[in-house]
């Protein structure tokens, strides 16, 4: 739903006005499990992805924190953690967003992730699964900051003895998700228009080859729809975030309070 509702000319058969007329219309016209394209790759991406993310997380949290604020909570190292752990999830995410992406578009011509990956590579070369890599970093490091440091402070409020507590985890988590979102929404419609190079929005603007760079990706978002156009799919975007990020905070955090509590259990 975000990556239709974030196309700057879109289809007059993909023109949604909200996330539940686009959901409808999907659903009716397109089938059933037509919302769902592209979970497969997304899937084979985020194992890996989330592994690095939150491990890199982990360790530099707590080396930054005691360097900053020794025996303290450390919102600087919070944030800086969160980003540095960005760069390595992007890396192996940015080629699965550009493929989820492209299945996911109006009358794609993609029918398989094998196929897409094949046609994106011999069309455009390898570059083309990397070419938003700079501008996904530019939206997921303050993405991931505000995350972070939203997060924690919560954490601080509703969770200050720093338990296993899953309600607090889930709050945190999606409030944390919703803020950085929202926040976040212009860079997020740059990088699905360097993802999926929409040919009808820059034929219109008698754009030949392939669009890149974060400065021609916002020139042309503004030429296509003017500052509206940075906050297309927003809605969306705060709606999938909200219950990603509660999700991935609660099992996170479930795993670490278990797999810590048996380590704990099994010392003589």
């Amino acid at each position: 739903l975000q990556t239709r509702m974030q196309s700057l000319q879109p289809d007059p058969r993909a023109r949604y006005r909200s996330v539940y007329e686009a959901l409808k219309k999907m659903v009716l016209t397109e089938g059933l499990w037509r919302p769902l394209r592209g979970i497969n790759v997304t899937m084979l991406g985020a194992g890996p992805a989330h592994a690095l993310y939150f491990a890199c997380y982990e360790k530099m949290k707590k080396s930054l924190s005691d360097t900053f604020q020794p025996g303290r909570n450390s919102h600087l190292a919070n944030g800086i953690a969160g980003s540095v752990a960005t760069l390595l999830h992007d890396a192996v995410m940015n080629p699965a967003e550009v493929v989820k992406q492209r299945l996911q578009m109006f009358n794609s011509p993609y029918t398989s992730v094998l196929g897409c990956v094949r046609t994106v590579h011999r069309t455009e070369g390898f570059g083309a699964f990397y070419r938003s890599y700079t501008t996904q970093l530019t939206m997921n490091v303050p993405f991931q900051a505000i995350h972070f440091i939203t997060y924690e402070l919560l954490q601080e409020h509703l969770n200050p003895h720093r338990q296993y507590n899953p309600r607090s985890h889930i709050v945190a988590g999606a409030v944390a998700g919703a803020v950085a979102a929202a926040a976040t929404t212009p860079l997020d419609v740059c990088k699905t228009l360097l993802n999926t190079q929409e040919n009808t929005a820059l034929s219109s603007l008698n754009i030949r080859g392939h669009l890149s760079g974060m400065a021609n990706a916002f020139g042309t978002v503004y030429q296509l729809g003017g500052l509206p156009g940075f906050f297309k799919g927003v809605q969306a975007r705060v709606i999938y975030q909200m219950p990603s990020t509660a999700i991935s905070w609660s099992v996170y955090e479930f795993f670490k309070y278990f797999l810590t509590k048996r380590a704990l259990e099994r010392k003589p």
